[in-house]
């Protein structure tokens, strides 16, 4: 439980004492690529000095122009991880509750995180709209397509609506299968193991090949690659690949 007092306490000094200084340093119109590297910086330097070590393979994979990353989702502490293995600036489409956290919600507003109401068709389409948006403009976007964190780690089915993303601004997708986390902080549990994080990014999909109403079929392109990609352990246990 030590580890996991540490990382409260630093993550309440982020937010608390850390945070307004960044944000104030972007309302006052500072770079926002410097905002960006700062930010996901002071996120994930509580890690190593608990014992947490990051991987990360295949950066070869990652185009040069602008693309969508769709990663799998087992625990908090693999979107900081993920982003930091990105080499360049990025923005998330993330759950909409997230950004009722104070100072965090502005700071992920002024990064270009997007929010998402899962349980509103229409919203998370707008959601979609306004990162399609910037994409065009030549900014990445991250998904995690399976919409919720595993609880036993293994890869779940995807749901559709974030590949709708990488089709319509006609940009590449670039799966990422991320191994480890939920071994550090596994869903529903306050408890920080030490551990290794590997990030391995995989060979690009060219969502530009794909019509709008084969959305399934990019969705499933992505999700047989990060799961030949993961451990047996992480392996998805059924046979199903896209939600309905």
């Amino acid at each position: 439980m030590i580890r996991t007092a540490l990382a409260a306490i630093y993550l309440v000094l982020v937010i608390v004492f850390f945070g307004p200084l960044l944000v104030l340093y972007g309302l006052c119109g500072g770079s926002m690529d410097t905002f960006y590297r700062v930010g996901v910086y002071w996120s994930l330097l509580w890690m190593r000095p608990i014992g947490i070590r990051t991987r990360i393979e295949g950066l070869e994979n990652i185009p040069a122009g602008p693309c969508v990353f769709a990663a799998n989702h087992t625990s908090n502490v693999d979107p900081p991880v993920i982003l930091k293995a990105i080499p360049r600036r990025i923005g998330v489409l993330i759950k909409k509750s997230v950004f009722s956290v104070p100072i965090m919600g502005k700071a992920f507003r002024m990064a270009h995180f997007i929010p998402v109401e899962r349980e509103s068709r229409a919203s998370a389409m707008n959601s979609i709209r306004e990162a399609a948006g910037y994409l065009k403009q030549g900014l990445s976007f991250l998904i995690f397509p399976e919409g919720t964190r595993s609880r036993d780690g293994r890869l779940l089915p995807f749901k559709r609506a974030g590949f709708v993303l990488a089709i319509e601004a006609g940009v590449p997708v670039v799966p990422i299968a991320c191994a480890g986390a939920r071994r550090i902080l596994p869903k529903g549990s306050l408890r920080i193991r030490a551990g290794e994080i590997v990030v391995r990014f995989c060979p690009p999909i060219d969502a530009a090949a794909f019509r709008m109403e084969q959305r399934g079929e990019l969705a499933a392109q992505v999700h047989a690659a990060i799961a030949a990609a993961l451990p047996p352990d992480q392996q998805p246990a059924a046979s199903a690949e896209v939600a309905p």
